[in-house]
Protein backbone atom coordinates (compact mmCIF):
# COMPACT_ATOMS: atom_id res chain seq x y z
CA UNK A 1 0.00 0.00 0.00
CA UNK A 2 3.20 2.64 0.71
CA UNK A 3 4.29 1.94 -2.61
CA UNK A 4 1.14 2.23 -3.97
CA UNK A 5 0.60 6.33 -2.10
CA UNK A 6 4.64 6.90 -3.05
CA UNK A 7 3.57 5.99 -6.65
CA UNK A 8 0.59 8.27 -6.94
CA UNK A 9 2.38 11.05 -4.93
CA UNK A 10 5.37 11.00 -7.66
CA UNK A 11 2.73 11.26 -10.53
CA UNK A 12 0.82 14.04 -9.17
CA UNK A 13 4.15 15.30 -8.52
CA UNK A 14 5.42 15.24 -12.29
CA UNK A 15 1.95 16.72 -13.52
CA UNK A 16 1.99 19.61 -11.10
CA UNK A 17 5.13 20.72 -13.27
CA UNK A 18 4.04 19.82 -16.87
CA UNK A 19 2.28 22.44 -17.62
CA UNK A 20 3.09 25.76 -20.02
CA UNK A 21 1.85 28.92 -18.55
CA UNK A 22 0.69 31.75 -20.38
CA UNK A 23 3.50 34.37 -19.95
CA UNK A 24 6.99 33.70 -18.77
CA UNK A 25 6.09 35.44 -14.97
CA UNK A 26 3.79 32.67 -14.49
CA UNK A 27 5.94 29.12 -14.46
CA UNK A 28 5.41 26.92 -11.45
CA UNK A 29 9.18 25.40 -11.46
CA UNK A 30 10.29 22.23 -10.04
CA UNK A 31 12.00 22.86 -6.56
CA UNK A 32 15.24 22.80 -5.33
CA UNK A 33 15.65 18.88 -3.59
CA UNK A 34 12.80 17.57 -5.93
CA UNK A 35 14.03 15.15 -9.36
CA UNK A 36 14.74 15.94 -12.73
CA UNK A 37 11.85 12.98 -14.63
CA UNK A 38 13.93 10.57 -17.32
CA UNK A 39 12.40 11.76 -20.03
CA UNK A 40 14.64 12.22 -23.40
CA UNK A 41 15.67 14.58 -25.53
CA UNK A 42 17.35 14.66 -29.32
CA UNK A 43 20.97 15.03 -30.39
CA UNK A 44 22.07 16.76 -33.42
CA UNK A 45 21.18 12.94 -35.71
CA UNK A 46 17.55 13.19 -34.25
CA UNK A 47 18.63 10.14 -31.81
CA UNK A 48 16.77 9.87 -28.24
CA UNK A 49 18.89 10.15 -25.43
CA UNK A 50 17.87 9.78 -21.75
CA UNK A 51 18.21 12.52 -19.45
CA UNK A 52 19.12 9.59 -16.93
CA UNK A 53 22.22 8.70 -19.19
CA UNK A 54 23.39 12.31 -19.74
CA UNK A 55 23.22 13.28 -16.13
CA UNK A 56 26.13 10.55 -15.44
CA UNK A 57 27.81 12.89 -13.07
CA UNK A 58 26.82 16.34 -11.68
CA UNK A 59 25.77 18.82 -14.48
CA UNK A 60 24.79 21.82 -15.07
CA UNK A 61 21.77 21.78 -17.29
CA UNK A 62 20.93 24.99 -18.96
CA UNK A 63 17.55 25.56 -20.68
CA UNK A 64 17.84 28.25 -23.59
CA UNK A 65 15.34 29.66 -26.27
CA UNK A 66 17.22 28.53 -29.35
CA UNK A 67 19.65 29.51 -31.20
CA UNK A 68 18.25 32.09 -32.91
CA UNK A 69 18.05 34.43 -29.62
CA UNK A 70 20.99 36.14 -29.15
CA UNK A 71 20.39 36.65 -25.79
CA UNK A 72 20.49 32.45 -25.43
CA UNK A 73 24.00 32.73 -27.97
CA UNK A 74 25.88 35.26 -25.90
CA UNK A 75 25.23 33.22 -22.68
CA UNK A 76 26.03 30.07 -24.17
CA UNK A 77 29.38 31.72 -25.56
CA UNK A 78 29.97 33.06 -21.92
CA UNK A 79 29.49 29.58 -20.47
CA UNK A 80 32.17 28.13 -22.56
CA UNK A 81 34.67 30.70 -21.43
CA UNK A 82 34.30 28.92 -18.11
CA UNK A 83 33.41 25.70 -19.14
CA UNK A 84 37.41 24.39 -18.17
CA UNK A 85 36.80 25.91 -14.10
CA UNK A 86 33.45 24.45 -13.98
CA UNK A 87 35.07 20.82 -15.27
CA UNK A 88 37.75 21.18 -12.33
CA UNK A 89 34.90 21.58 -10.06
CA UNK A 90 33.66 17.76 -11.26
CA UNK A 91 30.10 19.61 -13.34
CA UNK A 92 29.89 19.24 -16.92
CA UNK A 93 27.49 21.67 -18.83
CA UNK A 94 24.25 20.15 -20.92
CA UNK A 95 22.55 22.82 -22.83
CA UNK A 96 18.65 22.12 -24.06
CA UNK A 97 17.07 23.81 -26.39
CA UNK A 98 12.97 23.66 -28.29
CA UNK A 99 14.47 23.84 -31.50
CA UNK A 100 14.28 20.63 -33.93
CA UNK A 101 17.26 18.46 -34.00
CA UNK A 102 17.91 20.28 -37.15
CA UNK A 103 18.57 23.96 -35.63
CA UNK A 104 20.98 21.90 -32.85
CA UNK A 105 23.12 20.28 -35.80
CA UNK A 106 26.58 22.25 -35.82
CA UNK A 107 25.05 24.92 -32.83
CA UNK A 108 28.39 23.86 -31.35
CA UNK A 109 30.92 24.50 -33.70
CA UNK A 110 28.81 28.04 -34.82
CA UNK A 111 28.97 29.07 -30.78
CA UNK A 112 32.56 27.38 -30.39
CA UNK A 113 31.80 25.32 -27.24
CA UNK A 114 32.86 22.19 -26.45
CA UNK A 115 29.62 20.77 -24.24
CA UNK A 116 26.52 19.01 -25.81
CA UNK A 117 23.37 20.89 -26.97
CA UNK A 118 20.29 18.76 -27.54
CA UNK A 119 17.10 19.52 -28.19
CA UNK A 120 13.67 18.84 -26.51
CA UNK A 121 12.04 19.48 -29.74
CA UNK A 122 8.75 18.55 -28.39
CA UNK A 123 8.98 20.81 -24.91
CA UNK A 124 8.23 17.71 -22.94
CA UNK A 125 11.16 17.97 -20.72
CA UNK A 126 10.50 21.87 -20.36
CA UNK A 127 6.94 21.39 -19.77
CA UNK A 128 7.91 18.83 -16.70
CA UNK A 129 10.48 21.33 -14.84
CA UNK A 130 7.15 23.96 -15.05
CA UNK A 131 9.81 26.43 -17.14
CA UNK A 132 7.35 26.56 -20.13
CA UNK A 133 5.11 29.02 -21.48
CA UNK A 134 3.26 29.62 -24.93
CA UNK A 135 5.13 32.18 -27.14
CA UNK A 136 3.32 34.95 -28.54
CA UNK A 137 2.03 35.05 -31.98
CA UNK A 138 5.23 37.10 -32.92
CA UNK A 139 7.70 35.38 -31.88
CA UNK A 140 6.51 32.06 -32.57
CA UNK A 141 5.95 34.02 -36.83
CA UNK A 142 9.66 34.58 -36.27
CA UNK A 143 11.21 31.47 -35.39
CA UNK A 144 9.45 29.78 -38.25
CA UNK A 145 11.29 32.19 -40.65
CA UNK A 146 14.76 31.61 -39.38
CA UNK A 147 14.82 28.03 -38.19
CA UNK A 148 14.39 24.35 -39.90
CA UNK A 149 11.91 21.66 -39.24
CA UNK A 150 9.48 21.82 -36.77
CA UNK A 151 8.40 24.21 -34.02
CA UNK A 152 7.27 24.41 -30.74
CA UNK A 153 5.37 27.01 -29.72
CA UNK A 154 6.39 26.41 -25.92
CA UNK A 155 9.23 28.26 -24.86
CA UNK A 156 11.47 27.85 -21.60
CA UNK A 157 12.48 30.95 -19.18
CA UNK A 158 15.91 30.83 -20.00
CA UNK A 159 17.00 28.35 -16.73
CA UNK A 160 20.12 27.10 -15.40
CA UNK A 161 20.07 23.92 -12.77
CA UNK A 162 22.50 22.53 -11.05
CA UNK A 163 21.79 18.49 -10.85
CA UNK A 164 23.36 15.70 -8.92
CA UNK A 165 23.44 12.50 -10.60
CA UNK A 166 21.09 10.81 -9.19
CA UNK A 167 19.32 13.77 -11.45
CA UNK A 168 17.79 16.02 -8.05
CA UNK A 169 18.41 19.64 -8.31
CA UNK A 170 20.58 21.25 -5.98
CA UNK A 171 20.58 24.68 -7.19
CA UNK A 172 18.40 26.93 -9.95
CA UNK A 173 18.51 30.22 -11.63
CA UNK A 174 15.28 31.48 -13.03
CA UNK A 175 14.45 34.66 -14.69
CA UNK A 176 11.51 35.55 -16.53
CA UNK A 177 13.01 38.60 -18.69
CA UNK A 178 15.31 37.36 -21.44
CA UNK A 179 17.96 39.20 -21.22
CA UNK A 180 19.01 38.46 -17.42
CA UNK A 181 21.33 35.29 -17.09
CA UNK A 182 23.30 34.04 -14.10
CA UNK A 183 26.80 35.52 -14.19
CA UNK A 184 29.75 33.49 -14.62
CA UNK A 185 31.03 34.09 -11.50
CA UNK A 186 28.33 33.64 -9.06
CA UNK A 187 27.62 30.23 -11.13
CA UNK A 188 31.15 29.53 -10.01
CA UNK A 189 30.39 30.32 -6.51
CA UNK A 190 27.57 28.16 -6.20
CA UNK A 191 29.48 25.00 -7.47
CA UNK A 192 31.99 25.55 -5.16
CA UNK A 193 29.59 26.12 -2.63
CA UNK A 194 28.02 22.80 -3.36
CA UNK A 195 31.36 20.80 -3.38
Amino acid sequence: MKSFFITVFAFLSFCAHAQVAASATEISPILIGEKVPDLSVYDEQNKAVSLASIFNKPTVLVFFRGGWCPYCNVHLADLAKIEDQIIALGYQIVAISPDDFENVEGLEDKLDVKYKIYSDKKAAVIQSLGIGYLASDKTKKYISGVTKGETTEVLPVPALFVIDKNSEVLFEYLKPDITKRIPGKLLLSVLEGLK
